[in-house]
């Protein structure tokens, strides 16, 4: 299967979830019985998060239901204050966002950096529904950006993702999740004004901290999982793991290049307390770089341990996860210099921590990780460094500050020659968010980027980027009937 066909095959994934989910929307549980505990809501990139659904916790002596650990359930830390969470609703709008960038095509072209303006225009819609038994979200936003000076860049975009949760029986739970996104800039999110990012909470994901300047990609991030409460304070489950990243025009990021990545997880979780969780993870990963002579290949073995505490009266959660992991890359040749592929093997420790806080007037996120991860466009996987934060303030009723912030070292894995591609990125965005009216919002910001990667043609002369940003949202939202 060739990139393209995995892409639309990305596109039809959520299609499918929420044909299926539109079949089981009626409940067929008890009303009496008491509803999921529903864990944070993972956020996706681009897409407005701010009303997933607040946590619910009613515990009853007949069955008590244990949540799945953030370590293993892939999920990421919301930044939405908790006086803004809401369920049940179809929201609708159109947003307008113009910007100005003062590098927009890194190290393509020849000569000082190129700065220039850029409009964006489109709709969005989510819908959000939550039952006893099943909880599920959809986000679109497709939108038309237009480069006043680089008009070879524009293009259409699509930011799509769907969240599905569905529980099979009192003790099975299934649940899936699928973003897509199409664009000619990383940095041109779709509006979101009342989030300020999002945190990761576990070793899997994809790696997306190599930031190419305004040039076509796709990239596709999808997960599905199985958890099964055998006995009261005992869980087991299984989940698989894909991403993609496309670069339709190669011509425009040299030095980088497209990656695939696929991976699977096993867990047994033990409660041992009430909202502390603790247990063991197997993880398996192949993460694939998509060279010109060949494909670099690493498949990587860890036996995680974690840990969790996420008391079911506060907003605070804490979760940590270590243990040891394997790596066994095969290089493809490289002429002049390599004759024949390599192979290189080892064993690396693999750890992080992360902890987050939903208050009513302010929130915050934050993560650390050092894991072996695909490389997001560079030669090869990496041992990936990743420190993020993220923090919301609500100043007024209605103007609240996002600030976020984030560094990564990418370490590629394999031989000297592909050392040479090794560099960190450090980002920074700070924004204000005013709401006027009902369905009005404002959102004015700056994004700071720095990366430090000397052998990425795309990267090395260039490595420096600032943005400006104003966004104007028009929303509407309708409750939905439980």
């Amino acid at each position: 299967m060739n990139h393209l066909e995995t892409i639309c095959a990305g596109l039809i994934r959520p299609l499918v979830l929420v044909g299926l989910s539109l079949l089981v929307r009626v409940p067929v549980w008890a009303q009496t019985d008491n509803p999921p505990a529903q864990p944070p809501v993972p956020a996706m990139v681009g897409v407005d998060n701010s009303s997933a659904p607040a946590d619910s916790y009613n515990p009853d002596t007949s069955g008590d239901r244990m949540m799945t650990p953030p370590p293993v359930s892939g999920q990421t830390y919301p930044i939405a204050l908790s006086s803004e969470e809401r369920s049940n609703y179809l929201r609708a709008g159109l947003f307008f966002t113009g910007a100005y960038t003062d590098n927009v095509l890194g190290t393509a072209v020849s000569g000082p950096p190129i700065s220039d303006q850029s409009y964006s225009v489109g709709p969005m819609i989510a819908l959000d529904e939550t039952s006893p038994r099943l909880h599920f979200l959809l986000s679109y936003a497709p939108a038309f950006t237009f480069y006043q000076h680089t008009s070879s860049r524009n293009e259409a975009d699509h930011n799509a993702s769907i969240e599905f949760e569905y529980r099979l029986s009192p003790h099975v739970t299934f649940s899936a999740a699928d973003s897509f996104q199409k664009s000619s800039n990383v940095l041109n999110q779709v509006p979101d004004l009342s989030s300020g990012g999002v945190v990761s909470s576990g070793a899997q994901g994809a790696n997306y901290t190599v930031i190419a300047p305004i040039a076509d990609h796709l990239s596709n991030y999808g997960n599905a999982g199985l958890s099964y409460q055998y006995a009261l304070n005992d869980m087991v489950g299984a989940s698989g793991t894909f991403t993609n990243l496309h670069y339709p025009d190669q011509s425009q990021v040299p030095g980088l290049g497209d990656s695939s990545s696929q991976a699977g997880l096993a867990f047994y979780s033990h409660r041992i307390g009430r909202g502390q969780y603790a247990g063991i993870t197997y993880q398996y990963q192949r993460l694939l770089s998509h060279l010109g002579t060949g494909d670099n290949e690493t498949q990587t073995h860890a036996a995680l341990f974690f840990y969790t505490y996420a008391p079911t009266s506060s907003r605070f959660s804490f979760s940590l996860f270590g243990g040891p992991q394997h790596s066994d890359t095969v290089e493809p040749p490289l002429p002049p210099q390599q004759l024949q592929t390599v192979r290189t093997q080892s064993w690396d420790p693999a750890g992080g921590a992360s902890l987050g806080w939903q208050g009513r007037l302010n929130s915050f996120a934050l993560s650390y990780m050092h894991v072996i991860s695909g490389g997001g466009g560079l030669m090869g996987a990496v041992q990936l460094d990743s420190a993020t934060a993220s923090a919301r303030q609500r100043i007024t009723r209605t103007l609240s500050a996002s600030l976020t912030g984030g560094y990564a070292q990418n370490n590629v894995i394999g031989s000297g020659l592909n050392a040479t591609s090794d560099g960190h990125t450090i980002s920074g965005t700070v924004s204000l968010q005013q709401q006027i009216g009902q369905r009005l919002g404002v959102q004015l910001g700056y994004t700071r980027l720095h990366q430090s990667y000397s052998n990425v043609a795309v990267l090395s002369a260039t490595p420096d980027t600032n943005r400006v940003f104003v966004s104007i949202s028009y929303q509407f939202s309708r409750a939905l009937g439980r």
